[in-house]
Parts: C-alpha cells; structure tokens; sequence
C-alpha cells in the first residue's frame, strides 16, 4: 500500500516554510489508492484552471454589460436639435414634433388670431406679458414668437405636465368668455391663449413654455437652438 509525503519547494524547510502550503503527494502504487487520498496537485490544478476561465468569462460578460451604460444614438438625439418642415402648414392649423420626449406645437395663426392676442382686458390674464414664464428673449412680446405668424410652444401644461387639446375656434362653447382660440387641459381645466398665455383663476401658475428654436428658411426651423447663448 503506498504512503502520503509531505514535499516542498525544493531547499525549503518543513519546519518553516514562511507560508509556503504543503504539497500532499502520492507515492506508491496507483492501483492502491482510497477515496481518503486527497490528490492535492490535482486538486489545486483545476482550482486554478476553473479560476483562470472565470475569470475570462467574466471579462466576456462584463463587455455587453459596460457597454449597457453607454448612451445609445437614439438616446443621443432625443436632445439634438430637430428641424422641422412648415411649408405645408396652412393657416389656423397646428402640427405637433417631438422633442426631448415631449411634443412641441407649431401654430400657424390666421391674422384674425394675431389681433385676438391685443384684445384681452386687463384681469383675464395672469401674466399677460410674460414676466414669470419661460421663453427666449426674442419671443418676450405679445405673441411669444420670433414671427408673429408662427406660434412654437412646448406642449405640456404647465399645472401637472398634461398635454392640452388645440381649440383654435373663437367663442367655443364651454370655453367661456372672452375666449378667442386657445389650449384648453381637460385634466383640471387650465386654459391658456394662442401665444400659450395662462387665464388667471386656473390651476397652471405660468405661462406654456417657448423652447429655443430659429428659421433657416421661409418654410423651415429648428428646434432646440439657442441662438441667445450659441455653444
């Protein structure tokens, strides 16, 4: 029956091995070994194989899951600027684009709505000349747009983040008085004029919001360019 030596690396003592293991090696007849052998090389042979090819698994595995965290080309154009074609917008119509998530309304007002904006008594509007909302410098008038014409609004109200309906008819019922076209929000009842001006008396506390954008053309735009404060 063979034995069990205790070997170490070679010149070591086994009396101080300064944290050096011990290598249990078999010595005898093979055909003599016993499930209570413990075979500690092999052991530690595919301890060490099994270690090395874990540890290149998890290389593996940890390239699609860094890569996860990188922004994706969609997620990079969500806030890109976008622009946008008007030419076939026709009076009194509006068409909605996203931006950054949320829609942005592009109203092509009649000249009939541009004189409705000056009508207004004072007491009807919360903050008629926009001194507490948000807009670029350019759009700081009564029709909160670079052209009056051309209306460019964030659509979203601006009480809990609705998004109002488009009710451009001039005495609509339910819409009371005066009411020449607007933005109504069915969920607590905000209502705001054709330049996004809030009604005093209703839930939202400011005005709807103008994002940045300019014309490059008679017939185009772009949305999300401030031409205020050009990066």
């Amino acid at each position: 029956m063979g034995s069990v030596t205790s070997v170490g690396p070679p010149g070591d003592d086994p009396g101080c091995r300064g944290g050096h293991a011990d290598i249990a090696e078999y010595v005898g007849d093979p055909d003599d070994m016993t499930d209570n052998t413990v075979d500690t090389r092999r052991r530690r042979f595919l301890t060490g194989t099994a270690t090395v090819i874990g540890g290149i698994g998890a290389g593996f595995a940890a390239v699609p899951f860094i890569a996860s965290f990188q922004p994706s080309a969609r997620a990079k154009a969500i806030g890109a600027p976008v622009e946008v074609d008007i030419s076939k917008l026709e009076p009194g119509q509006r068409m909605i684009q996203k931006w950054r998530g949320k829609p942005v309304w592009i109203v092509r007002r009649t000249p009939a709505m541009i004189d409705g904006l000056k009508s207004f008594s004072a007491g009807v509007l919360r903050d008629p000349d926009s001194t507490n909302s948000a807009q670029p410098l350019y759009a700081k008038n009564v029709w909160r747009s670079e052209k009056p014409e051309y209306l460019v609004l964030v659509g979203v109200c601006t009480h809990l983040g609705c998004s109002p309906g488009f009710v451009p008819e001039m005495g609509a019922a339910g819409m009371g008085n005066p009411w020449n076209g607007g933005f109504f929000c069915p969920c607590h009842g905000s209502k705001f004029d054709l330049a996004g001006r809030v009604y005093i008396g209703v839930p939202a506390p400011a005005n709807l919001v103008v994002p940045p954008y300019e014309f490059v053309s008679e017939t185009r735009l772009v949305i999300g360019v401030d031409k205020e404060n050009p990066a």
